[in-house]
């Protein structure tokens, strides 16, 4: 006599599968259904895997599944072939890998997700007239041309186009062919909340056929859309990174708009996955082709585009001859020194704004910091107030008249002297916030809005000034980098960098990436309808070198600096990476089992292995944190290394000196 034997995946941070019988009074589940387990003293709701009949033993106590809960599969094959990918490829549990990517959270009682149950939930409708798709510029259709060319030998292709150059109208048109063969086109936004002026012209365009997916929405409407997605259904589906866990039947064109963007690599909880990665292996399994879009590619993907795995189709001009913006660099020593600064502003940066705004034109500043100041200190003893949690000073917001930590939310009221010795309290830097304040002293007639998460925490509150400035009710727009997203403004004609030498001034080897990416985004709202805008980067070191890639608009020379560097010093895309990090309120425990963890790698890995590393932010939210970082030969078996990493993480967290430890490999690190 055999037991029918049913695997489950639990919503748990477990590896693996666990095993159940299912009774004789019932039905086998099939794979991708919903199954009641129990579990210790408790009932989980878990998903069947595998089924298999296993002879009887009476050594072996198998516990009994509790009830089915679904009358066909809510997880497609597809799906868990894909879950089981992540899993493996990103050393994260499979349990975890499930929460991400069922429509809802996982609680103490499981999950309490139903897609087909018998309420329903009526998704938005667009309501408007519907527009059609226009390509007149002749060298967009070259660039569509291309794109079909190139996926005739390459599944994935780069779009690498100057900001303003039509990638949207490409998208569009692809998508349109896709949706006209009937086949389903998921089209990835780095962040949904930063891309409302995209989502409206798609549905201008494609009406009810676009689905909007990503965590703001509620639970129950993320569920209906599941459930729909579910049934053969051919829809344009628009979501941040989440949208590559959702069920497709016919995937015709994964489009990764902004792919270079840090946002889609999942950091906390688990799993560390990276949206593009995983989009083009689920394009894999469905036979689809992939677009990755962009203005400044990552290094990686330029990589891979010149070397051949990826096809490359490049878009050198802005749409209808528009000229890309001038770069002036200002320099902030130079202006201090003459005493030619109005707090934070450079003499000619006041006049350029004067004169924009007598031509009511609009202005965009720019600060990646938020807040009116990073920090306060004691100008006796030189005390900085720091967070409880966090080893990192405290934010200084005048509008709440707090100091506020940006890594766990705690807040302080602002010191009215040092609680050290009594001093009097200095304030450092700027951010958003002072920024705001200056400008309204500086130009008193003008219209101002700030856009920071602070001032975008109401559920509307991003919409409203994205709307305002639209229809220019907003003469300047101060913000951090929400202002570098998905933004389209015709009357912009100057966009200024307050202090473009912060976003360089980072510990990472791709700081420089970031801080081009960046500027070259930020810049590209400049001029984007008739005359040339002009961006002013606000600087203490003129001289650095990527200034000069920047007025140019040089990708291609910043890149082969940028691959040179990375050769010399051994860094992605010469080897690929995994950061272990460890993590426990103990200090003292997690240094010994970091360094004896490094110790153990260092007899397997050799080299490729680093010292311990103390982070710039050593703690947070009480959890004091060590890293360790691997470099693998980019030839090298990855999967091997990986398992070989996982037996010495095994073997650290279940010694009683390392008890409690937190071990999380970080597969592919940004």
């Amino acid at each position: 006599m055999q037991l029918k034997i049913i695997d489950v995946i639990v919503p748990l941070p477990l590896h693996g599968t666990f095993s159940y019988n299912v009774p004789e009074s019932m039905e086998y589940p099939q794979p991708g259904m919903r199954v009641l387990v129990p579990w210790g003293t408790k009932q989980l709701v878990a998903i069947a895997c595998k089924k298999r009949l296993t002879p009887i033993d009476d050594d072996i106590i198998i516990k009994d599944i509790i009830a089915v809960l679904d009358d066909r599969p809510i997880v497609t094959t597809e799906q868990m072939a894909l879950w089981q990918w992540v899993a493996e490829y990103y050393m994260c549990p499979i349990g975890d890998v499930m929460v991400a990517a069922l429509p809802t959270k996982a609680n103490d009682k499981g999950f309490s997700f139903s897609p087909i149950a018998k309420r329903r939930v009526k998704l938005p409708e667009y309501i408007g007239e519907i527009e059609d798709i226009h390509i007149p510029d002749l060298q967009q259709s070259h660039a569509m041309t291309q794109i079909k060319e190139q996926w005739q030998q390459h599944e994935t292709v780069l779009l690498h186009g100057v900001t303003s150059s039509g990638k949207t109208e490409v998208y569009m048109h692809l998508i349109k062919e896709q949706l006209a063969a009937d086949n389903q086109v998921l089209y990835l936004v780095p962040e949904i909340a930063l891309t409302t002026q995209l989502t409206d012209r798609l549905q201008r365009i494609f009406g009810d056929k676009v689905i909007v997916y990503h965590s703001r929405v509620t639970d129950a409407v993320r569920a209906e859309i599941y459930r729909q997605q579910l049934y053969p259904n051919a829809k344009l589906i628009v979501g941040a990174r989440s949208a590559v866990f959702l069920p497709f039947a016919k995937l015709g064109l994964v489009i990764v708009d902004e792919e270079h963007e840090p946002s889609y690599k999942q950091q906390d909880p688990a799993p560390r996955y990276h949206a593009r990665s995983v989009a083009i292996m689920l394009a894999k399994q469905h036979g689809a082709k992939v677009l990755l879009g962009t203005a400044t590619p990552a290094v990686e993907s330029y990589y891979n585009a010149l070397n051949g795995k990826y096809g490359l189709v490049v878009m050198t001009k802005r749409f209808a001859g528009l000229q890309l913006p001038a770069i002036t660099l200002i320099d902030l020593q130079r202006q201090y020194h003459r005493k030619e600064m109005y707090g934070h502003f450079s003499d000619p940066l006041v006049a350029r704004i004067k004169e924009e705004l007598a031509r009511e034109k609009q202005i965009i500043l720019f600060q990646n910091r938020r807040g009116y100041a990073p920090m306060m200190s004691c100008t006796n003893c030189g005390t900085t107030p720091k967070c409880v949690n966090c080893d990192v000073p405290m934010t200084l917001h005048m509008r709440t008249r707090m100091l506020t930590c940006h890594y766990c939310g705690y807040s302080s009221p602002i010191p009215m002297s040092c609680p050290n010795c009594g001093g009097t309290m200095k304030i450092h830097g700027f951010g958003t916030e002072r920024l705001e304040d200056e400008v309204q002293n500086l130009f008193p007639s003008a219209r101002v809005m700030r856009m920071d998460l602070d001032s975008t925490a109401k559920k509307s509150a991003y919409q409203d000034i994205i709307n305002a400035f639209a229809h220019h009710e907003v003469d300047i727009l101060i913000g951090t980098q929400m202002v570098s997203k998905g933004l389209h403004f015709d009357d912009v004609s100057l966009v200024a960098v307050l202090n473009a030498d912060n976003l360089f001034n980072q510990p990472d080897f791709r700081c420089y990436e970031r801080a081009f990416q960046l500027l070259e985004q930020v810049s590209g709202r400049a001029g984007r309808k008739g005359q040339q805008g002009e961006v002013i980067l606000q600087t203490f070191d003129p001289d650095n070198p990527i200034y000069k890639y920047l007025q140019n608009h040089d990708y291609p020379a910043f890149y082969q600096q940028q691959i040179a560097e990375r050769k010399t010093f051994y860094y992605v895309p010469f080897c690929r990476m995994i950061t272990v990090i460890l993590r426990h309120k103990d200090e003292n425990r997690v240094i010994n089992a970091a360094n004896f963890l490094q110790t153990r790698l260092m007899q397997v890995f050799a080299k490729r292995c680093s010292v311990v590393i103390e982070p710039s932010v050593a703690r947070i939210q009480n959890m004091h944190i060590r890293t360790i970082r691997l470099r693998i030969e980019e030839k090298a078996n990855y999967t091997l290394a990986k398992q070989m990493l996982k037996e010495q993480i095994d073997y650290i967290i279940n010694l009683p000196d390392c008890k409690g430890v937190q071990v999380l490999p970080d597969v592919d690190p940004q």
